[in-house]
């Protein structure tokens, strides 16, 4: 396709980039993909924000509309964008509805979803341990980030939460920010920290309620409780949070969809 209103050498870029972008044998689409997650992850547009039409993409990369359209496809089927009926594809961000479902899998075991209510227990800088160190790719000793959680549905309290998350890309976040922050807690850290989740990595065991579980959620000691270990990861897999959350099932299933 030929290229219009692109300067020779923003072209021959264009073509580098869609060379470098990923293995020679991969379909184009997918190397425009690569582009546009690159752009995404460099903060070209920011959340919320629309990306130029694929006509303008087509010829900023010299490829055709159609290939272009694969790859919005490709990164609205990750949650990355999202197109809007005669509006234009927008950056996705953690306030979209069905993001914010896609990272919270608990549903009452009536069907409904009402929405939780939070209550932010602790926020303070630590130093890591090894094993949180391990999980966030930092070393031992490194400064976090812990923050303690707890989620409550219809007045009972049925998630209680250890999230761990690098000091560096997350200074200045406090126990008040949090709990002023009216929106998703993922929400805030893309439109505060420029830190955007962008899949999740989890492992499900059953465990007996210790202490302090145990007080927060309101059961007695050795209550059965689901352990849900989330790992966070932002672009290229870089991994921004690491979570232990407790689940009381009493009343609530865990709830997953496979494709």
């Amino acid at each position: 396709m030929p290229v219009t209103n692109v300067p020779a050498a923003a072209a021959d870029a264009a073509l580098r980039d869609v060379a470098e972008a990923a293995p020679a044998f991969s379909p184009l689409y997918r190397q425009i993909q690569a582009l546009l997650t690159r752009s995404l992850q460099a903060g070209e547009w920011r959340p919320g924000e629309a990306i130029p039409s694929e006509v303008d993409l087509a010829a900023r990369f010299k490829v055709s509309q159609g290939t272009v359209r694969k790859a919005i496809d490709a990164l609205a089927d990750d949650n990355l964008l999202v197109r809007r009926q005669g509006k234009g594809t927008f950056v996705a961000t953690h306030g979209e509805q069905h993001i914010q479902f896609r990272f919270l899998r608990l549903t009452a075991d009536d069907g409904s979803r009402t929405g939780a209510a939070r209550r932010f227990i602790d926020c303070r800088r630590v130093r890591a341990s090894a094993e949180v160190a391990r999980a966030l790719g930092l070393r031992s000793g490194d400064m976090v980030v812990q923050v303690q959680r707890l989620l409550s549905f219809r007045g009972r309290p049925v998630v209680f939460d250890d999230i761990w998350l690098p000091g560096g890309p997350f200074k200045g976040l406090t126990a008040e920010r949090l709990s002023g922050y009216e929106g998703p807690m993922y929400q805030l850290f893309e439109a505060e920290f420029g830190v955007r989740m962008i899949r999740a990595e989890e492992k499900i065991r059953a465990v007996a309620a210790e202490a302090v579980a145990a007080r927060w959620l309101e059961v007695a000691e050795g209550s059965p409780l689901l352990s849900v270990e989330r790992l966070s990861l932002s672009y290229g897999e870089r991994p921004v949070e690491w979570r232990r959350g407790l689940y009381d099932t009493r009343h609530h299933h865990y709830r997953n969809e496979l494709n």
